[in-house]
């Protein structure tokens, strides 16, 4: 018979929120639940880095509009001295360079405020279980933001396409390329097309040349 394991600690939560009765009704919310200390909860980035090193907390849930020192700053600051540290964002921005800057600075996930005390539990065991917790929202941004942004130009040809390329830099002909990638020649066309687009090139030495400087071949 199995014997059960050792029961799981509790996650260690430290709080930052200027707001007093958000703030409050979160500490009293979150600490009332199962599984869950809230060892602090601070109304500014200051008193919570005052107390950082010392209450040791597995997670932080905090705000980014925090008076004096923003909760980016406090983010950079806490992950710094706590590399361990999964921070979760609570925060009504819905702005993209607000949600770019918290993760950039190490957060780890990114709760629109309005979130139900049930959706916060789930988030922190998310967080916890090493998940990106993010309010749909907030989760549609940033794939829409990947989606925008152009790939890095390591990526920019597939692996095929610069098989096909490598084979016409060598002088093979279509044929031939199909041939030696069990392809057929139609594909291979279909292939030098794309790579034309991709590279904005108006012959092979064209292609060739920029996927060269590009370092794609």
């Amino acid at each position: 018979m199995t014997q059960p394991g050792p029961p799981r600690a509790e996650l260690r939560l430290l709080i930052v929120e200027d707001d007093q009765l958000l703030r409050e009704n979160l500490r009293v919310l979150l600490g009332g639940e199962a599984g869950i200390q809230v060892l602090a909860a601070c109304a500014s980035a200051e008193e919570a880095l005052s107390v950082l090193a010392s209450a040791q907390p597995d997670s932080m849930l905090s705000d980014l509009g925090l008076p004096a020192m923003s909760g980016v700053e406090l983010i950079r600051r806490a992950k710094a001295m706590l590399p361990a540290l999964d921070i979760i964002v609570l925060s009504v921005s819905e702005d993209r360079e607000a949600v770019f800057a918290a993760l950039k600075a190490g957060a780890a996930g990114y709760i629109i405020k309005g979130a139900t005390p049930r959706e916060l539990v789930e988030a922190l065991a998310a967080l916890r279980a090493g998940g990106a917790p993010m309010s749909p929202k907030i989760a549609r941004l940033v794939v829409k933001t990947f989606h925008d942004t152009p790939p890095p130009d390591e990526f920019l040809l597939s692996a095929k396409e610069r098989a096909v390329l490598i084979g016409v830099q060598e002088g093979r002909s279509y044929k031939e390329i199909a041939l030696g990638m069990n392809i057929s020649p139609h594909t291979v066309h279909s292939h030098i097309k794309h790579i034309y687009e991709k590279l904005q090139a108006g012959d092979k030495r064209d292609a060739i040349t920029k996927a060269r400087r590009k370092g794609l071949i």
